[in-house]
């Protein structure tokens, strides 16, 4: 054999194995991927998403018992309502035993807007409400009544 010979063998040889030898993915492949990756994602997300919104929902809930509280204890200390919910945080009346809120804020609903108060209120001594995810007095307000 000649050294011609067994360079063209080797060099067929190392072509064939090139060729078979290919790394990557095919389109179809990847289309294949991507489909089953935007199902699960279709399946998962209303889950998150409903789970986040009575999250939202509970977290208001909350927030309307603690003013509610506070507002109470601010009546039994001066014997009226707070004209607001900031007489919560700083008053001059002499009976005055606050701050009644811990944070010294009042906190914003968990849709950025602020807790509705009325004293007197139409449903009780005082009525504090969330407007909801809406933003609308309607079936969704969270509220102490």
């Amino acid at each position: 054999m000649t050294e011609k010979s067994t360079n063209k063998r080797l060099s067929l040889l190392l072509t064939k194995c090139v060729a078979n030898n290919t790394k990557g993915f095919t389109l179809m492949e990847i289309l294949i991927v991507v489909m089953i990756i935007g199902l699960i994602a279709s399946l998962i997300a209303p889950n998150i998403m409903g789970r986040f919104a009575r999250s939202q929902e509970e977290i208001a809930k909350a927030q309307v018992e603690m003013l509610s509280s506070s507002v109470q204890s601010f009546y039994l200390d001066i014997g009226r309502c707070p004209a607001d919910l900031n007489e919560l945080i700083v008053s001059t009346e002499k009976l005055w035993r606050g701050p009644y809120l811990s944070k010294k804020i009042i906190p914003e609903d968990p849709w950025h807007r602020a807790y509705q108060y009325k004293c007197p209120g139409e449903h009780g001594t005082f009525d504090l409400y969330s407007l909801g995810p809406n933003g609308k007095v309607d079936d969704q307000i969270i509220k102490n009544w």
